[in-house]
This record gives C-alpha cells, sequence and structure tokens, in this order.
C-alpha cells in the first residue's frame, strides 16, 4: 500500500508498507545535502549520504525489512519508494534543465552518469565490480537498487564505471555521479522558464 502526502514545493514524503518492508522516504530537492538514513544496511546508508550530499538534496529514510533472510528486498525497496518520492517531488517538470551528467573519481576509481528526467523508465548499468560483496552487501543488490528508482521515478539512466580496482570505490563513485547528475538535470532552466523541456509538450 503507498500513501503520499504533498508537503512544499518539489518536496515529497511517501511511504511503502509490504509484507517484506516498511519503508517511508522524505525528499526535499531544494535542499542543502542533510540526510537521516536508517535503512539497516549500513553500506546502503553511506550511498545514499552520497547521493543526498552532492546532489543538495534533503533526504530521509527509515526501512525495516526483512534482513534476516538477505538484504535484497530493502535495498529494492528503498529504491522503489525513493523513486516514487522524486516523481512526486519533481512534478511536471516544467523549467527544468531536464537532463544532467558527471563523471566522479574517487583514487583509481572513475565513474560516469547521465541522467533524463524522461517520463519513461530506462537503466543501462555497465558495472564490474572486482569483489561480489562489500561488507555485508552483495553488489548485486546496487543494480537492483537503481532498477526499482527509475521504473518509479520515470526517468532514463545510465551509469558506467570506468575503471576501478577497489569494489567500495567503484559503488561510491557511481553513487556521487547519481547525485550530481540529478542535481544538474533539476536545476532550474531561466531559459525554459514555465516551459516543458520536450517538443512532445509533456515529461
Amino acid at each position: 500500500m503507498l500513501v503520499s502526502t504533498p508537503l512544499a514545493p518539489r518536496t515529497a514524503r511517501v511511504s511503502r508498507n509490504t509484507l517484506e518492508t516498511r519503508i517511508e522516504v522524505v525528499v526535499n530537492l531544494d535542499g542543502s545535502g542533510r540526510a537521516s538514513l536508517a535503512t539497516g544496511v549500513p553500506f546502503l546508508d553511506h550511498l545514499l549520504d552520497q547521493v543526498a550530499r552532492h546532489g543538495l538534496i534533503d533526504l530521509e529514510i527509515r526501512a525495516e525489512g526483512d534482513l534476516h533472510i538477505d538484504a535484497h528486498h530493502t535495498v529494492e525497496d528503498v529504491g522503489i519508494t525513493l523513486g516514487q518520492a522524486l516523481a512526486q517531488a519533481m512534478g511536471d517538470k516544467r523549467g527544468l534543465r531536464r537532463y544532467g551528467h558527471a563523471y566522479v573519481p574517487l583514487d583509481e576509481a572513475l565513474s560516469r552518469v547521465v541522467v533524463d528526467l524522461s517520463g519513461r523508465p530506462g537503466l543501462d548499468y555497465r558495472v564490474e565490480y572486482v569483489r561480489a560483496r562489500i561488507g555485508e552487501l552483495d553488489v548485486d543488490l546496487l543494480r537492483e537498487f537503481f532498477q526499482g528508482l527509475v521504473n518509479h521515478a520515470a526517468i532514463t539512466l545510465h551509469l558506467d564505471n570506468l575503471k576501478g580496482h577497489n569494489a567500495h570505490h567503484q559503488a561510491e563513485t557511481l553513487f556521487k555521479a547519481f547525485g550530481r547528475a540529478l542535481r544538474m538535470a533539476l536545476e532550474p532552466d531561466p531559459r525554459m522558464a514555465g516551459i516543458t523541456p520536450s517538443t512532445k509538450g509533456s515529461l
């Protein structure tokens, strides 16, 4: 069951409750990068903090999931709920830049992320991690997070890890670059004030 409560402009609160997870997400797209995170998956909290900090998005996430099984449902459902919150906060996208991109390095690792607030879900994810787990987190779940997010935010997202031999660095550069690219796409474009950035007239 999904319950959404409208708040201030470019802000959203979304709750998602299933037999597997209970999640609440609050986003402010015009924030200062503050984050309050408690997903039960510590490395996911670390990565989401990068999105908030580098995207200048205020982000609150609380999650309770069936972690006694594994982290799959929690990680995927956090992506789904965050995607729903982003979609709600973006509104009709009038006057936004729509497209964003970023390259982010961390020591030896380098990732590129390109985002389009297209209104269509699409994920191209090209990451070959050098190991299967980062701490207790299965790296396969990071793709599930982004798949859930793009499906429910209705955005097109290309994520490429271009180099790296430390899996922690690989993942962190992806999330930092995602935050930076999203920040660019969400910025108001003064030359597009009141205009939907699409020849179709809607996104």
